[in-house]
């Protein structure tokens, strides 16, 4: 048996690695609790179709309210949100909840330090060194401006692939970020490279993990209302 069972509101499952980055909000007693981001054993923490698998065979989505066996948490660096899986036990659909649930757990927290940006995002990456555990690495936020921009990012170094990225304003700030939501980065890969504009939405923002040096804003998933 695992040694404990968390129920949460998931609100990401990201692209990541050859997996997936799950994170929501625990429902304790009815109410919105902490961040929960279960990983696996493996190097890189992704989790497995298989590892979050529910017994008929679907998938664990966002808006599902889930229950998944744990094994131990396992903060790691800035990531303090880290549980480990039980793998051998299948996780529990529980229920579906709708945009407004999802909105009563936005916490519009600060998206970490703004001094830094890659060279094709805009406040979109923390030094590894000045990552905080006491901010953690998730937020929910609440914008009413996303606008989702299509391009090819990397065709002078070579690279012709098209990359999705999310522009918005927050707390007097421009971000512009990478997508890794599935669902969005897939369907915005099938517009014509440029701006499109997306308006409300919930964002669920991780700060990734460590890369040359800096731990990256993602846009872990979008959620639009009448979702």
């Amino acid at each position: 048996m695992p040694n404990y069972e968390s129920t949460i509101l998931c609100l990401a499952n990201s692209r990541k690695t050859s997996g997936r980055c799950v994170a929501g909000r625990e429902i304790v007693n009815g109410q919105i609790g902490n961040w929960i981001r279960p990983i696996s054993s493996r190097p890189n923490h992704e989790v497995s179709v298989d590892d979050r698998r529910y017994q008929d065979g679907n998938d664990c989505s966002v808006l599902d309210v889930v229950t998944i066996p744990m094994l131990s948490p396992q903060p790691h660096a800035f990531q303090v949100e880290n549980q480990l899986i039980d793998a051998q036990y299948y996780w529990r659909l529980q229920r579906r909840a709708n945009y407004d649930e999802a909105r009563a757990a936005v916490d519009n927290r600060h998206l970490w330090a703004n001094l830094s940006s890659s060279y094709n995002g805009t406040n979109d990456r923390v030094a590894e060194d000045a990552a905080d555990p006491a901010d953690g690495s998730l937020r929910l936020i609440e914008v009413n401006d996303l606008e989702v921009r299509v391009a090819v990012e990397g065709a002078a170094f070579g690279n012709g692939k098209r990359r999705v990225r999310g522009y918005f304003n927050f707390r007097n700030a421009p971000f512009l970020l990478s997508i890794t939501d599935p669902h969005y980065e897939a369907q915005y890969l099938a517009h014509p490279d440029g701006r499109h504009a997306v308006g409300r939405a919930l964002l669920c923002v991780s700060l990734g993990e460590p890369w040359q040096g800096f731990a990256y804003k993602l846009i872990a998933a979008i959620i639009r209302p009448n979702e």
